[in-house]
């Protein structure tokens, strides 16, 4: 089973993605964190994100897994180093290079074809588990969206440089010639603007059970 949820930035879907990943006992996937873990080792490397050959062949090259719902990459268990503020300024930029998507949704389809899997992301729903049993887009205002990621406390950034961050991701998003953030035709859309992050994954799992 694969349940595939969308959304951008600050609308809970990591959180709810894990909530209901437990409930179900089946595993959580954030797509994201592929393009993080690929921006890490960008930066890493010294390679610079505007070099797409070398970008590719860095990522071609990358032995990525994803174990116990974290990702591992060569063997380095780096998903507590995937969201700094340098990790989330340079990671939708990588992650609008068209071979490079490709990549990474092979990668997902290969680790995840044998699991059950709640998986969350931009394009979920639409590119990487078009025929997925079920289909849900998260949605949040920006003011919402701004105050849950500052109140992660994994940002060095003001309220208001997070709410610009995430527009100016939004916007690249929306607009990516491939895998671009929108809702498929056949999502439940939800606004989680006012609700709790306990009664979205009831609606969630209403849905699922139904």
């Amino acid at each position: 089973m694969v349940v595939a949820i969308d959304g951008p930035a600050g609308c809970g879907k990591s959180t709810v993605a894990k909530i209901i990943a437990d409930r179900l006992n089946i595993t959580f996937l954030n797509s994201g964190s592929f393009y993080r873990g690929i921006t890490l080792s960008l930066l890493r490397s010294g390679i610079s994100i505007e070099n797409q050959q070398e970008v590719i062949g860095l990522a071609q090259s990358l032995d990525i897994d994803y174990v116990n719902s974290r990702l591992v990459i060569n063997g380095e268990d780096v998903e507590d180093l995937l969201h700094t503020d340098e990790v989330d300024a340079h990671t939708a930029h990588v992650s609008s290079i068209i071979p490079l998507r490709h990549i990474v949704n092979e990668k997902i389809r290969h680790i995840t074809r044998s699991l059950s899997i709640v998986c969350e992301g931009r394009d979920m729903t639409t590119v990487v588990f078009p025929d997925a049993e079920h289909k849900f887009y998260l949605d949040a205002s920006i003011d919402v969206q701004a105050l849950r990621r500052f109140n992660q406390g994994v940002s060095n950034l003001s309220l208001e440089e997070i709410k610009e961050t995430i527009r100016q991701r939004d916007e690249i998003d929306k607009a990516k010639a491939e895998g671009a953030l929108k809702i498929a035709a056949d999502a439940t859309y939800i606004d989680t603007s006012d609700l709790t992050i306990e009664q979205v994954c009831e609606i969630i799992i209403r849905k699922i059970h139904n």
